[in-house]
């Protein structure tokens, strides 16, 4: 286990020295971790601890204080507008709850990266929409409106729209929040799925116990504006404090881990 991931070549993503405050209160000190190529690396820690805003520090959504936030060689936070929108084409984001536009069709949802970003034509873009939303099990539902999907479909259908340019990374906020048993399952095969076909980047923020340990090559643990990482089989192992006081907590309201990879 590490309590620091040093920055090493091996990272696609790379956080160094990071420190950010919120309204006068840090929430990172001194942030180090890394996410390996390929991997699925998943962010744990109670709420409050910095999961989702680490991811948009990652996206260039957010900046640091200080410290270097690198995403394949680049340190996002230096770079200027252009380049950062350039770097961001080749990132993917499911936000928490999907954040469909609810005045547009699923289709024109998961278009609209395409038509914002590209220029490509009218078919093409019909085209890619189609086999995005059938990659994820919705083949029939374009023509609906977010208010007419169920919870799991939005998310399925957020993340047809965060895979639509082909992106190298994808950040996942909190997918299985608010979903049932069984759409957490589907919704944790999709994103299995797609890194072993796709070679994806995953970095997944999640409190969800169960689904983590199952699917995460590497864990970042968040605990106290620092990060200590680990596989998941060390991480159950762990007698830090605040990584025991969390995996109880946890498995207590889920019951345990299953780890077997079924």
């Amino acid at each position: 286990m590490e309590d620091r991931a040093g920055v090493v070549d091996e990272f696609r993503i790379a956080v160094d020295g990071v420190y950010l405050s919120r309204a006068g209160r840090p929430v990172f000190q001194g942030l180090s971790c890394g996410f390996v190529q390929g991997q699925i690396t998943v962010i744990l820690g109670e709420s409050g601890v910095g999961k989702s805003t680490l991811l948009r520090l990652i996206g260039g959504l957010t900046r640091p204080d200080s410290g270097a936030v690198r995403v394949a060689g680049e340190d996002v936070a230096r770079l200027r507008h252009a380049d950062l929108y350039r770097l961001r084409d080749r990132i993917g984001m499911l936000f928490q709850y999907g954040a469909l536009l609810d005045s547009m069709t699923v289709a024109e949802n998961v278009a609209l990266p395409l038509r914002e970003h590209t220029d490509r034509s009218e078919a093409d873009v019909s085209a890619e929409v189609d086999r995005r939303l059938a990659a994820v099990g919705l083949s029939d539902v374009g023509s609906l409106y977010p208010r007419e999907l169920s919870g799991g479909m939005t998310r399925r259908v957020a993340l047809a729209r965060a895979l639509v340019t082909d992106p190298e990374i994808v950040l996942c906020d909190e997918p299985f929040s608010g979903l049932d048993p069984l759409n957490v399952r589907r919704i944790e095969k999709l994103l299995v799925g797609l890194n072993r076909e796709l070679g994806l980047t995953m970095l997944v923020a999640s409190h969800h116990l169960a689904s983590s340990m199952r699917m995460a090559h590497r864990i970042v643990f968040l605990t106290d504006g620092r990060a200590v990482t680990a596989a998941p089989e060390d991480l159950a192992r762990s007698g830090e404090p605040a990584i025991v006081e969390f995996l109880d907590a946890e498995r207590g309201a889920e019951g345990p881990a299953d780890r077997s990879g079924a």
